[in-house]
C-alpha cells in the first residue's frame, strides 16, 4: 500500500489547491462580459450635427405590412414565420457576403422564403415565391417619415438612404413612396457586393459622399444595421420601431427613439454646421 503522505506535503496539497482554485476564479471573473452588470448602458453625449445622414429602407421608411401579408400568405397562412424568414434571408445574405458571393437581396429572398417552405412541408414553386415579394417595390413609407425628412432638409441636412435591396428595387421604392426628393442619393450594395453589415459597405458609403465615417450618421430601425455602423466608426439613431432591439454586445447610438419624428427632433437640436 502507499503510504500516507507526511503532515507537510498534505499541508502543501491542500495550499496549492487552494491557489489554483482562487486563480481559476479570478480569471472565469475577467471573462464575464460587461453586458452581465445590472446597469443600463449610457448614450453617448454628442452636441454637433452629422455632415451627412444615411437612411436604412425597409422597415425604417417604409412600411412592411403589406409585403408581410403576402409572405405570410405563400407560407400557408403562417405569419408566426416571418421572423424566421427575415432571420434566414439575412443569414444568407451573410452567407454569401462571407463566401465572396453576391446574389440580389431579393434573389436571396425568394430562395430563402423557399426553404422556410419546405422546413414546414409547405409547396412554395419560384414563381409563387418571387410573387410574394412583389409588394416591396410599392411599399407606402411610414406615416412619421416624410414630415420628419422633410424638417430635416429643411435645416440642410445632406441625406442619402443606403440599403441591401438592388439599385432598381430601391429606386422604385423611393419613387413609388413619394420620397425621391428628399434625398440626395440612393445607395445599394449592388455597387460595392457584399451585404450590411459588413463593415467595407460602411466604408464604401462614406467614400461615395466624401464624408469622414467620422461625420456619417446611419439612421435605422435594424440593432444589427446600427451595431455594423458604429463598429465601422460611424454615428447611429436608432429607429425603436415595434419588435426592433439593439444588440447588446454592440457600442450604443447616441439616439434611440421610437419614430422617425422623434429621431428628428433629437437630430435638429444638435448644433454646428451639418453640411461644411
Amino acid at each position: 500500500m502507499a503510504s500516507a503522505p507526511e503532515p507537510d506535503s498534505a499541508s502543501n496539497t491542500a495550499s496549492s489547491r487552494r491557489n489554483f482554485l482562487t486563480a481559476t476564479a479570478g480569471i472565469a471573473a475577467g471573462l464575464l462580459p460587461a453586458t452581465l452588470s445590472a446597469e443600463e448602458p449610457t448614450m453617448p453625449s454628442v452636441s454637433t450635427r452629422p455632415k451627412c445622414l444615411f437612411f436604412d429602407v425597409n422597415e425604417t421608411l417604409l412600411d412592411l405590412d403589406a409585403m408581410k401579408e403576402s409572405v405570410a400568405a405563400a407560407l400557408g397562412g403562417r405569419p408566426d414565420l416571418l421572423p424566421l424568414w427575415f432571420t434566414t434571408m439575412l443569414q444568407y445574405s451573410l452567407v454569401a457576403t462571407v463566401g465572396d458571393h453576391y446574389d440580389d437581396f431579393g434573389v436571396i429572398g425568394a430562395a430563402t422564403l423557399q426553404m422556410v417552405a419546405r422546413n414546414h412541408d409547405i409547396d412554395l414553386s419560384d414563381d409563387a415565391a418571387k410573387q410574394a415579394l412583389a409588394p416591396i417595390r410599392s411599399l407606402p413609407a411610414h406615416p412619421d417619415v416624410r414630415p420628419a425628412l422633410e424638417q430635416l432638409k429643411e435645416a440642410g441636412y445632406r441625406m442619402v438612404t443606403l440599403t441591401n435591396s438592388s439599385q432598381a428595387g430601391v429606386d422604385a421604392q423611393m419613387k413609388n413612396a413619394g420620397l425621391t426628393d428628399l434625398f440626395e442619393d440612393r445607395l445599394s450594395v449592388e455597387n460595392v457586393q457584399m451585404f450590411k453589415p459588413h463593415s467595407h459597405v460602411y466604408k464604401w458609403a462614406s467614400r461615395k459622399m466624401n464624408v469622414p465615417p467620422e461625420d456619417c450618421m446611419l439612421v435605422a430601425a435594424h440593432g444589427w444595421d446600427i451595431a455594423g455602423a458604429l463598429w465601422a466608426g460611424w454615428r447611429g439613431a436608432f429607429v425603436a420601431r415595434p419588435g426592433a432591439q439593439l444588440y447588446p454586445l454592440a457600442k450604443q447610438p447616441e439616439i434611440n427613439k421610437p419614430d422617425m419624428q422623434q429621431v428628428a427632433a433629437q437630430l435638429l437640436q444638435l448644433g454646428g454646421d451639418c453640411c461644411s
